[in-house]
């Protein structure tokens, strides 16, 4: 599988590192926040020294029930960082995290490589077509609701095949839109329980029917801590060992706080693949 990122061939034969920046005073792990150039420069030179592959970067926190924000605050928030990043890091590849047209237009305007969407376009109508004129790869993200609402709505009669159904209305959406490159995220912790995120863990590799590439957005998550009874600030542990479980279920793009114990998993994942027969 390969990405094109506005003429870039990305491989996925060996899955890729994205690395987590907050551009929102409130998100969930402290440590992922910058609030500054300063902040941003070292953060962003840790992740390139770790094997980054792609700098994913939200102005818009969507962790439950956080405050929302009007799409001119998170441009502000956005478009100093996108702008700071090509300049000193042209060869940095960027994703922004945003569910609004007008948000995605104005970063792909200044050198964003891929959209990745929450709301899996459901949200904003005008987002698809913003990305297939722009021709950048589009993350597709299980969520139902908003951020405020999104764990109102967690019943399900069958969780896995809801998403099978719900990826498969949403990709050929996305390519009847004019959308060349659509990858699926499960979307863990929006709009599920603790139970039913790891129930779609273990049955992650049906998703593989959709034969299109798969992120995963487990790092530091509450279905780590919580289970463990512990923090986000000690939840490494538990992120690695998920993980190494996305990876061998078809886990192609990891999204992820840590960078460097990231790359490790993948390269450990890589050694056990290629020691098959």
């Amino acid at each position: 599988m390969t990405l094109n990122c506005r003429g870039r061939l990305v491989d996925l034969s060996t899955p890729k590192i994205m690395g987590i920046i907050n551009a929102t005073p409130d998100s969930f792990y402290s440590k992922s926040r910058v609030a500054t150039s300063d902040d941003l420069k070292i953060r962003i030179e840790q992740m390139i020294a770790e094997g980054v592959d792609i700098i994913d970067i939200g102005a818009y926190s969507s962790r439950p029930n956080a405050d929302h924000i009007s799409q001119e605050e998170e441009l502000n928030r956005l478009l100093p960082l996108v702008e700071f990043i090509k300049k000193d890091y042209p060869g940095l590849l960027i994703s922004i995290d945003t569910f609004r047209a007008k948000v995605a237009n104005e970063c792909i305007q200044r050198g964003v490589d891929l959209i990745n969407d929450i709301s899996g376009g459901q949200i904003d109508d005008e987002l698809l077509e913003v990305i297939a004129n722009k021709e950048v790869p589009y993350i597709l993200m299980h969520m139902r609701g908003t951020p405020q609402t999104m764990m109102q709505d967690t019943q399900y009669e069958h969780l896995t095949n809801e998403l099978l159904h719900y990826f498969s209305k949403g990709i050929q959406k996305a390519k009847q839109t004019g959308v060349n490159d659509v990858i699926i995220d499960p979307g863990f912790g929006f709009s599920k329980t603790l139970e039913q995120n790891y129930q779609l863990l273990n049955q992650l590799d049906a998703l593989n029917s959709l034969e299109v590439p798969m992120l995963i957005g487990i790092s530091r998550k509450s279905m780590i801590y919580k289970a463990l009874d512990s923090s986000a600030d000690k939840a490494l542990n538990g992120t690695t060992a998920l993980h190494m479980i996305a990876l061998s279920k078809g886990a192609n793009i990891l999204r992820v706080h840590d960078v460097k114990e990231a790359v490790e998993c993948v390269k450990l994942h890589q050694l056990i693949n290629d020691s098959n027969p």
